[in-house]
């Protein structure tokens, strides 16, 4: 990960680790980068709904404008619906202001090509570069970049049709009318708000909606796919068939089934997984997770013999790995789900409309969907650490991690990883009884902090 963009964009606290400053930096550097030569750079911009996206959106639009580019704006829409319009309508770089789940007074800035994917590593480090001042192009090195002046000036303009086309394409999906169905929807105050809803309505659901009431501070705030028991109590009070929460740019879905209960982003994969090996259309007979999908997602995935890749915790290397390896389905248990055959990221609201049409197909309820994979108690244990590395490699350790994997045998699993972003240690373990993962996750820890890895 770079200084300024990790895993998922330029993100932290606005106007503190985020400021406006550098949205329009930002702005001038893909403005300029994407109109290099003849071309006139053609950039699309989406929101999410806090506060400080306005911000945001209007500074990286000026330092686009200012370096030539023609910025058009979907205004508060989704991060899928920026992917799916950038790839199909032919601009050269899309961008989403959003923190995703984060809280109101966060914001980021994430980028994607031509293609709808996250942006390269490359074309990042070239952005960071010139941040710090420090950028260098095909061997030339710009300390600043030129402004464009007289009709080389972009414009910005509205593109709210884009936004349009993107809910008519989820729409097209749609193999069932879901008439007669009463579906729950938490749109966590952000981007599903105006978007969602149409499009269950549209589809002839009796559509019930919590959390689409935006202020600009009130997102993801005890609402949406991080924050479940809401939309459990109503499916469950208003006798809904099913409920669907999304995150404040909906790239996630979690669904609560008919009785109330979660189903997570690991029941997702396996229950879409199943009914597409059914029908032949499991082309590589494998789903994509990360190391962090529960153990019980394995073992189902073993009884319907479909295999399965695992990559590191980041929707955009399970993407990566999708590619890779010509993968139709792949995910995260935080409800991250990827469709490569319709999108070239998580997409919350396509995830719903795959989920009711597997209900619609089988005429079963999403409980019976979800019910062969039994989800594991697990116990994560973040440990503070001087060095991760030299805490990972102690032979201690790691000794008291293989007499962990041997006690579980085939019946559960240890994992031991670094934080992406933190000077931790994660010790995760997942096992059939909740005392035996907290048992076995202490004595890695113990083990660590007797190393004397452990920092004060």
């Amino acid at each position: 990960m770079g200084k300024y963009f990790g895993t998922d964009g330029f993100r932290g606290e606005a106007n503190v680790d985020l400021t406006a400053g550098h949205a329009y930096e930002v702005g001038r550097f893909l403005g300029w980068y994407y109109g290099r030569g003849d071309h006139r750079a053609r950039i699309v911009v989406g929101k999410d709904t806090r506060r400080s996206s306005y911000m945001l959106e209007y500074a990286i639009s000026a330092g686009m404008a200012a370096s030539g580019a023609d910025v058009y704006l979907l205004h508060v829409t989704t991060t899928p619906s920026v992917s799916y319009v950038t790839r199909t309508d032919g601009f050269d770089c899309g961008v989403m202001i959003s923190a995703s789940h984060n809280p109101y007074h966060d914001n980021g800035i994430k980028l994607m090509n031509r293609e709808g994917e996250k942006m390269d590593e490359a074309t990042i480090r070239l952005v960071e570069d010139y941040l710090d001042g420090c950028l260098e192009v095909d061997g030339q090195p710009f300390s600043k970049l030129p402004f464009a002046t007289g009709e080389g000036v972009g414009s910005i303009v509205d593109h709210t049709a884009g936004r349009n086309r993107y809910m008519g394409y989820l729409i097209s999906l749609a193999v069932y009318s879901f008439r007669g169905k009463k579906i729950a929807l938490d749109c966590a105050n952000g981007s599903a708000w105006s978007i969602a809803p149409n499009v269950f309505r549209s589809l002839g659901a009796d559509v019930h909606v919590i959390n689409d009431r935006p202020d600009g501070l009130n997102i993801n705030l005890d609402a949406g796919s991080t924050h479940m028991d809401g939309l459990r109590r109503y499916v469950k009070e208003h006798g809904c068939d099913a409920g669907f929460a999304f995150d404040g740019d909906a790239d996630r879905c979690l669904a609560v089934d008919e009785r109330g209960e979660l189903v997570d982003g690991d029941q997702i994969m396996y229950l879409y997984g199943a009914y597409m090996k059914e029908r032949g259309k499991l082309l590589t007979n494998t789903v994509v997770t990360t190391v962090m999908s529960n153990f019980g997602l394995y073992k189902a995935l073993d009884r319907a013999g479909i295999g399965y890749a695992k990559t590191a915790v980041g929707d955009k290397y399970v993407y990566e790995e999708m590619v890779r390896g010509g993968h139709r389905l792949g995910g995260e248990q935080s409800g991250h789900i990827i469709f490569s055959k319709y999108a070239r990221t998580g997409d919350g609201i396509l995830t719903s409309l795959k989920i009711m049409e597997v209900m619609m197909a089988k005429k079963e309820t999403l409980s019976r969907l979800a019910a062969p994979v039994t989800v594991y108690p697990q116990v994560l244990i973040n440990v503070r650490v001087k060095d991760k590395k030299a805490a990972q490699d102690d032979p201690a350790v790691q000794a008291a991690v293989r007499a962990a994997a041997d006690r579980l045998g085939d019946t559960g699993r240890i994992l031991v990883r670094e934080s992406g972003t933190e000077p931790l240690v994660r010790v995760m373990v997942e096992a059939p009884e909740k005392a035996q993962c907290q048992e076995l996750a202490q004595n890695v820890v113990d083990v660590i902090a007797a190393q004397g890895h452990k920092a004060e």
